[in-house]
């Protein structure tokens, strides 16, 4: 059995775990360090828990108090869960469980598996769309007509993606609800159909194929600094985005005199969060030469700015700005034609249409995260497969160059 001493000894691990009572209670400590109070039983043959708020607020003798009351319901043949539903008196079991209270749970578990501009970006929306309608509301009450009206409010603002990506937030947090008992159901499930649809998706311009040769004519003919023109065609070559390209750091590259270089990008670098390995053709190990040839500050012992491949001294960020490659393409005639990130739209594009590689490997190179189970995978996946697929690429650019050229 438990005591205070004991649970206020909890400390929180790497994972969730619980600590027993006895007589189904027992108490969830999580790896943020809150430490709630559950209640498992079965009824009709079903298992169920139910969530009993959290310790210190609930302390020990009202969990036990709130479990022995729960097990009378049982005696009587009674469903815990109904019963709830049916008490109109504030009882522990309602601790945690408005919408704000969930929501935030919801967020603090998330919230490491996001950059922080991502994460701040879904807060600042709930905060501001979601919590002043139902954020003090039971988060089993809430119905899906409340819901509709909060994202069809935002869509009044003409914010129709935003709107249908608070619906999925949302329809998170529900879901996070329901295992626990705080919730059966996820109100914006059935919602879609009842919004206005989203905006098609308006990918980057991008550069056509065909236009490639003529592309490399002009690059050629650019008259601006190397370690610009390096991180260009660091960044067309190895299909990354241009930020996992400003920040590159030599630390972050394998066996460069080897069978098998490799770039290991770590997953606090990537969008998605998940660590991402680039196989490196021959023209990127090229690059990746002289691009150590130039680094003066490396060279010079600077390790401050000499880690980066694109260090700039005079940049808060010690790293070429986010224009700096777009202002070749400017300077090219290719204002709101192309941009960088367009690149990474062609190679899908080439490699899709050659017909030689499957979409998966890829989406994979692209660091494109599919939904559901496939998105949690492991950076080496079809590595095998992508390792050919880089060296293709790098070689059909070279042979657009080439035609250019002649």
């Amino acid at each position: 059995m438990l005591t205070n001493v004991a649970l206020k000894a909890l400390k929180p691990d790497a994972k969730r775990y619980k600590k027993a009572d006895g007589g189904g209670l027992f108490i969830f400590v999580e790896a943020n360090g809150s430490k709630l109070w559950r209640f498992a039983y079965r009824h009709d043959g079903k298992a169920k828990l139910l969530s009993g708020g959290r310790f210190p607020q609930t302390s020990l003798a009202d969990a036990r108090a709130w479990r022995d009351k729960m097990k009378h319901q049982l005696a009587l043949g009674l469903d815990p869960s109904e019963e709830r539903r049916k008490e109109a008196a504030v009882v522990p079991v309602a601790a945690g469980s408005t919408f704000e209270e969930v929501a935030r749970e919801w967020l603090e578990a998330r919230i490491l598996s996001w950059v922080p501009k991502y994460a701040s970006r879904i807060v600042t929306r709930l905060e501001s769309d979601v919590f002043p309608a139902v954020g003090n509301k039971d988060i089993a009450a809430i119905t899906p007509r409340e819901m509709l009206d909060i994202f069809r409010s935002i869509q009044a603002r003409g914010s129709f993606e935003t709107a249908h990506r608070i619906k999925n937030y949302c329809s998170e947090v529900f879901r996070y609800a329901i295992p626990d008992g705080r919730c059966d159901s996820d109100p914006c499930r059935d919602l879609s159909p009842a919004m206005a649809k989203k905006k098609p998706v308006r990918h980057r311009s991008k550069i056509a194929a065909k236009d490639l040769p003529d592309f490399y004519v002009k690059f050629n003919a650019d008259t601006g600094e190397r370690l610009s023109h390096l991180a260009l065609r660091w960044t067309i070559v190895t299909m990354v985005r241009t930020s996992e390209t400003r920040f590159a750091e030599f630390a972050e590259f394998e066996d460069m005199e080897g069978d098998n270089p490799m770039w290991r990008i770590s997953p606090e670098r990537m969008k998605m969060r998940s660590e991402h390995l680039v196989p490196l053709p021959r023209q990127a190990v090229a690059l990746y030469h002289e691009i150590l040839e130039l680094n003066v500050y490396r060279a010079a012992g600077n390790m401050r700015l000499g880690r980066y491949l694109f260090p700039v001294p005079i940049s808060k960020s010690l790293v070429i700005s986010e224009n700096r490659m777009l202002d070749i393409m400017y300077r090219m005639g290719l204002r709101g034609k192309a941009t960088v990130h367009g690149f990474r739209g062609l190679a899908s594009t080439v490699l899709n249409e050659s017909g030689l590689f499957e979409p998966d490997w890829i989406e994979m190179q692209l660091a494109h995260q599919p939904q559901g189970v496939r998105g949690v995978y492991n950076s080496a996946r079809y590595l095998a497969h992508r390792r050919p697929m880089m060296q293709w690429w790098a070689d059909y650019l070279d042979s657009a160059e080439a035609k250019g050229v002649a």
